[in-house]
């Protein structure tokens, strides 16, 4: 059931988001999070996500600005470090509240509450009909990483205001593409780091055997995502694709930070 459940929700984010550039992480991370902690869940859905993209450079990379990858990934990366380290924090701190509900036993954690607020936060931005027409000037394009990596190193949400900026940037549809597959290719490859450095002394062992499966089986789903994502890029509005991801993060971040994932 959850090899179905991952795999299905990897390749449904993976599709969508090749164009949107930005949801598959918020969504695959909680249903991760139904059958691991929350800091694992986190690292094992960078890892789907860092191979993602890694197949998407593979695909469009030759499209890739890499001068605005060097001003944009670069202090994203750096910038990541801080959040990676933010999140294993939150992760040492114990439940502040608990409840019942159906008969089950329900726990709101720092963690948890953090990243869901987090979520529903970026999905009402992206809802936001202003935020939708906001132009903002390349100028800003090292702030814009720096504030992409710190959110993608804390809770995988690097991916609205990184399209925010990079689409304002002039760049075709392919170069979009690329230049922010290559992006987050240098954000999750830190923050990987970072997450593995704190799990070296045992919390990798959860991501051997069948964990290690679900986590090849999700990015192999991905990778298709991203194989038919690409053929109906013509029959699809980047702003439909936009408000789907929106509504499924919010619905996500909701139920994270009520303790309900």
């Amino acid at each position: 059931m959850e090899l179905l459940l991952i795999c299905g929700v990897a390749l449904l984010a993976s599709g969508l988001t090749l164009f949107s550039g930005f949801g598959l992480g918020t969504i695959l991370m909680p249903v991760f999070a139904l059958f691991f902690p929350v800091p694992v869940a986190v690292a094992m859905t960078a890892i789907v996500h860092l191979a993602n993209n890694l197949f998407k450079i593979g695909l469009v990379g030759r499209d890739a600005n890499w001068r605005i990858v060097a001003r944009f990934g670069l202090p994203a990366a750096l910038a990541a470090i801080a959040g990676a380290g933010l999140l294993l924090l939150f992760a040492d701190m114990p439940a502040f509240a608990r409840y019942e509900l159906a008969g089950q036993l329900h726990e709101i954690t720092p963690v948890k509450a953090v990243i869901g607020v987090l979520i529903a936060g970026f999905a009402l931005l992206e809802l936001w009909p202003r935020f939708a027409k906001l132009s903002i000037s390349p100028t800003w394009l090292p702030v814009g990483g720096l504030l992409s990596g710190f959110f993608g190193g804390l809770s995988g949400n690097q991916g609205a205001l990184r399209s925010a900026f990079l689409i304002k940037a002039g760049l075709s549809k392919d170069a979009y593409v690329g230049t922010g597959a290559a992006c987050t290719v240098l954000v999750d490859s830190v923050r990987l780091a970072v997450y593995g450095a704190a799990f070296h002394t045992g919390g990798w062992q959860m991501l051997r055997g069948d964990s290690a499966v679900l986590v090849l089986a999700a990015t192999l789903s991905a990778f298709l995502g991203v194989y038919l994502g690409k053929r109906l890029l013509k029959k699809v509005t980047l702003r439909f694709i936009e408000l789907t991801v929106a509504g499924m993060m919010l619905l996500i971040g909701a139920g994270l930070a009520g303790g309900l994932i």
